[in-house]
C-alpha cells in the first residue's frame, strides 16, 4: 500500500546531548507524544534494541506494536521500526547549530497509524512539548475548570451525566414530589439521600447483609425510631458519635440515624489497636459509642458513664433495641448537619480525623459517575471498609442510584465471588489487596462462580500493580476503573478500563468538576513530564483535620501529599509519597516502579521497597519480598532482575524474604512497621 512520508524541521534552543537524553528515555515517551500510551524496553533489558509500545489515537482501540531500534548513532541519528509498520520508519536526527541550538529533523511513515496531516500536527505537538520540558516553561493543569466561566457548561455536563445514570428520571407526579422535597428539606446528606429514596422507592430494597435484606421504607423507619432512641442516651444536634463496625446494615442505619438527629460521626478504623482508639475517642470526645460487640474490649480504658450502643451482637443495649422501643415520630431536619470524621490510613504516622463536607447536591455523584457508570438500581456490592473513603464514597452514591447496598461483615475472596453469583450483583467496590487476593483464588475456583453480572469493578485506596490491572482485565473482562483520590481529597482522577488498557499504571483522568496541578514547592506549575506536587480542586475537598490542621492550598487546589506527573494525553500517574522518595547517589528515586517491577516477577507473590540511609550513597532501598509458594527466589536474583529493567541506584542492595507484608484493614502497606517503626 502507497505509504505517505512526512517530514518536517524545526530548531530548538537546546543542545544535542539534552535533546538527544529525552529522545532516548523510551518509556517517558507517552509524556511527550500524546499518540503513545505506554512503552517499554522488551526481554527485561534497558540498552536493548527491542520495545513494545501502545499506540492509539483519537479514542481508537490501542494497538500493541513491536519496535526494533534500527539506528542508534548517539547525538545524530535514531531510526525505529517495526513489523506492524511494513515499509514504515520513524528517524530523527539531530544536527548542531550552535553550542545550545539544535535542528532536529523528523520523517515519519507509518501505515494504518495516523493520516499524513495528523502525523505533522502530532510531531509539531511533541517537539513543542520536549521544548517546554527543556525550557523549563509551565503548562501541566489538567480537567475541567470550575469558575463562574463555565458554570452553565458545568452544569449541563452534571445534567447529561444524571440522565444517563438514571439519577434524573420521570415517574409518578406524587412520588417525585416527595423525593425532590425530601432532598430540599434534608440536603444532599446520608440521611437526604436516603430519605429522598425512601420517597421515591419505597418498596426497593436498600441493603442486603447477613441477616436479610431492608426496603428503602423499612430503612426509613428503622432509622426514625433509632433516632428518636438515641436522645435517651443524652444524644442532641451537634455532639459526635463515634462508629467502630464492620460492613452491615447496622452501621448505614446508625449514620443515617445520627444524620437525622444533625450528630457528627467518627468513623473508627476496626484495624486500630486498643492505644489508638483511646487517643481517637479521647481526641474527639463522642457523647456515645456505637460498636459492634467484637470491639467492646478495645473501649475497656474509657471511663464506663461513656454509653456503649451495639450495632451487632447479642448485648445491651442495642440498636435493634433502641429500634424497637422507640417511636417512629418523624423528626425535623437539623439546623446544622453532622459531619462525617474519617480517620486516616495512618501508613505513616497515628490516624488523625478528617472532617468530611457533605455533597453539594446530586453534582457530587455526577463527578463520579461521568468517569464510573454506574447506574440507577445497580445491585453494589461493597467490599471494602465502610468506615474507608473509598467505602464511604460509594455507600453515598448509592442512595441517588436507589442502588441496593450488598454487604458482608468480613471479606473473603471466594465468598464475595459467590455472593456477587447469589446476588447478580452489578459493581463491586473493592480496594487493591481484595482484587489481589481474589486473582490469588485457583482458575478452577474462579470459573466456578459466575460473575458476568459485573459491569463494574471499582478499586481505590492504594496503586493497583501493572501485573495486576493487566491480570484482572483478562480474567474478568473490561470492567476495571481505578480511582486515585485520598481521605483530604477525595477523587483527583478516575482511570477506566480504555485508560487501563492502554497504561496500566495510569491514575486516568479527571472527572466533572475537578482539575489536577502538578505543581512545585512554591505552587507553580512544573514543565510537561516533570514530576510535581499532585494538587487537586473540586467540590469535595475535606474541611481541615479536626486538630485544627489543615493542607496547604495554592488557589483552588490542595496539596495530595503524593508526587506526579501528567502524561501527553493527560493521563496522571503517581510516581509516590513525597515522604517516600529517596535521594540515592544525587538521583531521585521512588519505590513503587521497584515495586511494580517486583510484583511482575512470576516467582513474586508481592513486594515493597523503603528507603534507608547509607554511608555511601546518602539513601539506598530496601526490598521486603513475598515468594510465591515453592519459589527458590534469592536476593542476586531480585537485584539482577531490577537492574536489567531500572537505573542502577534504583536497585535494593538488601532484599529480605517474609512470609507477608504489614498492611491495614484497607490494604494500605504500613512502611514504618517494616522497619519497626
Amino acid at each position: 500500500m502507497p505509504i505517505d512520508l512526512v517530514e518536517i524541521a524545526e530548531v530548538l534552543e537546546h543542545p544535542a546531548a539534552r535533546i538527544w537524553a529525552v529522545l532516548t528515555d523510551f518509556p517517558a515517551y507517552p509524556k511527550f507524544v500524546r499518540e503513545i500510551s505506554w512503552c517499554e524496553h522488551v526481554g527485561h533489558a534497558r540498552d536493548g534494541n527491542r520495545l513494545r509500545m501502545r499506540l492509539s489515537a483519537d479514542g481508537s482501540a490501542v494497538a500493541h506494536n513491536d519496535i526494533e531500534i534500527l539506528v542508534r548513532r548517539p547525538l545524530e541519528h535514531l531510526v525505529l521500526v517495526s513489523p506492524q509498520w511494513p515499509g514504515g520508519h520513524a528517524s530523527v536526527r539531530l544536527a548542531p547549530l550552535g553550542a545550545n541550538r539544535t535542528e532536529v529533523r523528523l520523517e515519519l511513515a507509518l501505515p494504518d497509524v495516523l493520516t499524513a496531516s495528523m502525523l505533522r500536527k502530532a510531531a509539531h505537538r511533541t517537539l513543542s512539548l520536549i521544548d517546554h520540558h527543556l525550557s523549563g516553561l509551565a503548562v501541566t493543569v489538567a480537567g475541567s475548570r470550575t469558575d463562574q466561566a463555565v458554570t452553565t457548561q458545568s452544569q449541563l455536563s452534571v445534567a447529561k451525566v444524571l440522565t444517563s445514570a438514571g439519577v434524573l428520571t420521570p415517574g409518578r407526579p406524587d412520588k417525585v414530589i416527595r423525593q425532590l422535597r425530601a432532598l430540599s428539606r434534608w440536603g444532599a446528606t446520608v440521611a437526604g439521600g436516603y430519605r429522598a429514596a425512601a420517597a421515591r422507592y419505597p418498596r426497593r430494597r436498600a441493603i442486603t447483609d447477613e441477616l436479610g435484606s431492608l426496603t428503602f421504607g423499612e430503612m426509613d423507619e428503622r432509622t426514625t425510631r433509632l433516632a428518636n432512641g438515641l436522645t435517651q442516651f443524652g444524644i442532641q444536634p451537634g455532639h459526635r458519635v463515634a462508629l467502630m463496625c464492620r460492613n452491615h446494615g447496622g452501621m448505614i442505619e446508625s449514620i443515617t440515624a445520627c444524620g437525622k438527629l444533625g450528630v457528627s460521626v467518627v468513623l473508627l478504623n476496626t484495624g486500630l489497636s486498643a492505644n489508638q482508639v483511646v487517643d481517637a475517642v479521647r481526641t474527639h470526645r463522642p457523647a456515645a459509642l456505637m460498636t459492634d460487640e467484637e470491639f467492646l474490649p478495645l473501649f475497656a480504658k474509657l471511663t464506663p458513664t461513656l454509653p456503649r450502643i451495639l450495632t451487632w451482637g447479642t448485648g445491651t443495649p442495642s440498636v435493634e433495641q433502641i429500634m424497637e422501643q422507640s417511636p417512629a415520630k418523624v423528626l425535623k431536619p437539623p439546623d446544622s448537619p453532622g459531619k462525617l470524621i474519617v480517620l486516616t490510613s495512618g501508613t505513616t504516622s497515628n490516624p488523625k480525623g478528617a472532617r468530611r463536607r457533605n455533597p453539594h447536591g446530586l453534582r457530587t455523584a455526577a463527578a463520579v459517575l461521568s468517569r464510573i457508570p454506574l447506574r440507577a438500581g445497580e445491585r453494589m456490592m461493597i467490599a471494602c471498609p465502610l468506615f474507608h473513603t473509598w467505602g464511604l464514597a460509594a455507600m453515598q452514591l448509592a442512595s441517588p442510584l436507589h442502588a441496593e447496598i450488598v454487604l458482608q461483615p468480613r471479606f473473603d475472596a471466594e465468598a464475595t465471588l459467590r455472593v456477587i453469583q447469589e446476588r447478580c450483583c452489578t459493581s463491586l467496590i473493592a480496594v487493591p489487596i481484595m482484587l489481589q487476593r481474589i486473582l490469588a483464588l485457583p482458575r478452577d475456583v474462579i470459573r466456578r462462580y459466575d460473575t458476568s453480572s459485573l459491569r463494574v469493578v471499582a478499586s481505590s485506596g492504594s496503586p493497583l500493580s501493572r501485573q495486576l490491572v493487566q491480570d484482572f482485565l483478562d480474567t474478568f473482562g473490561d470492567v476495571l476503573y481505578n480511582l486515585y483520590g485520598s481521605t483530604e481529597v477525595s477523587w483527583a482522577s478516575i482511570a477506566t478500563p480504555a485508560d487501563l488498557r492502554a497504561a496500566p499504571t495510569t491514575a486516568g483522568r479527571c472527572p466533572v468538576g475537578t482539575r489536577v496541578g502538578i505543581l512545585d514547592d512554591d505552587g507553580n506549575p512544573v514543565p510537561p513530564g516533570t514530576v510535581g506536587r499532585i494538587c487537586v480542586g473540586n467540590d469535595m475537598l475535606f474541611e481541615g483535620y479536626t486538630s485544627g490542621e489543615g493542607n496547604t492550598v495554592y488557589g483552588d487546589l490542595m496539596v495530595t501529599g503524593d508526587l506526579g506527573y501528567l502524561d501527553a494525553g493527560g493521563r496522571l500517574f503517581v510516581s509516590g509519597r513525597d515522604d517516600d522518595m529517596i535521594i540515592s547517589g544525587g538521583e531521585n528515586v521512588f519505590p513503587r516502579p521497584v515495586e511494580d517491577l517486583l510484583q511482575s516477577h512470576p516467582d513474586v507473590l508481592d513486594a515493597a521497597v523503603v528507603g534507608v540511609l547509607d554511608r555511601d550513597y546518602g539513601q539506598r532501598f530496601v526490598a521486603f519480598v513475598v515468594r510465591r509458594p515453592g519459589a527458590a527466589l534469592n536476593p542476586d536474583e531480585v537485584r539482577g532482575y531490577v537492574h536489567a529493567n531500572l537505573p542502577r541506584f534504583a536497585v535494593p542492595r538488601d532484599v529480605t524474604f517474609v512470609n507477608s507484608l504489614p498492611r491495614n484493614a484497607t490494604g494500605k502497606l504500613l512502611r514504618r512497621m517494616l522497619l519497626g517503626g
